[in-house]
């Protein structure tokens, strides 16, 4: 029976990984295309239970019609509804929006806050929104846990926790600081594009040699090349 991994060994094989994905995709962002900390606030929104190419093909408009907070706050319920309509949930997205707008013009100015604490009280906004605005609009490093992140860390046998913000604490404990934002985008491309949720291309993974979940999809590597997706995915 092989002995249980020591926390040293976890975390230099989690390093490993890490620079492995790193080589892999050097260019690792968000596919969420905006242009300012407001934008990106409102498209992470967006982004809930749908895709990023879907929200960019709505951003466009959305973003050349309300450029301010004050606009999002003095929107028009049903105009809204219309531009967003496409990304699922409208409804409330788009009441999230309005009350978003009001609430940055009633307690910061219009501007979009640099502190999580401060993100995390705004409407439609939880802790993983708030870490990829941080981290991508502002340059404070957070660990962004989507359904990608929190899948590979499971596989990578970096945590066995459940709830998004203990996998967010646990595999932050591995990493430097400065490394979080980068490692979230690279799980996120390695989840899109080679470690899918059903059917996991083993067979070309990168990692298959330091990852414990080997072999829970096609370890053949004609059958696994079929299996990636080519990016961008937005």
């Amino acid at each position: 029976m092989k002995p249980p991994e020591t926390r040293t060994a976890l975390v230099r094989r989690a390093r490993r990984i890490n620079r492995i994905l790193a080589a892999v995709y050097p260019d690792a962002h968000t596919e969420l295309n905006f242009s300012s900390p407001l934008e990106l606030l409102v498209a992470t929104i967006l982004s809930a239970q749908t895709t990023d190419k879907r929200v960019n093909m709505v951003t466009p408009v959305l973003f050349a019609r309300y450029k301010s907070a004050a606009d999002y706050a003095a929107a028009d319920r049903e105009d809204m509804e219309k531009i967003i309509q496409s990304t699922g949930f409208y409804r409330a997205k788009t009441a999230n929006l309005i009350a978003l707008g009001q609430a940055l013009c009633d307690r910061y100015g219009g501007v979009v806050p640099r502190r999580l604490k401060d993100l995390v009280t705004l409407p439609g906004v939880g802790r993983k929104t708030a870490n990829v605005v941080l981290g991508n609009a502002f340059g404070v490093p957070g660990i962004t846990v989507d359904t990608h992140f929190a899948r590979l860390a499971k596989r990578f046998g970096w945590t066995t926790q459940t709830d998004p913000v203990k996998i967010e604490f646990e595999v932050g404990s591995l990493f430097p600081r400065s490394e979080w934002t980068m490692l979230s985008h690279r799980l996120i491309w390695h989840g899109r594009r080679i470690c899918h949720a059903r059917r996991p291309a083993c067979g070309v993974c990168p990692v298959a040699r330091w990852c414990p979940s080997f072999g829970i999809g096609p370890v053949d590597e004609k059958e696994a090349r079929k299996l990636v997706k080519e990016g961008p995915f937005s």
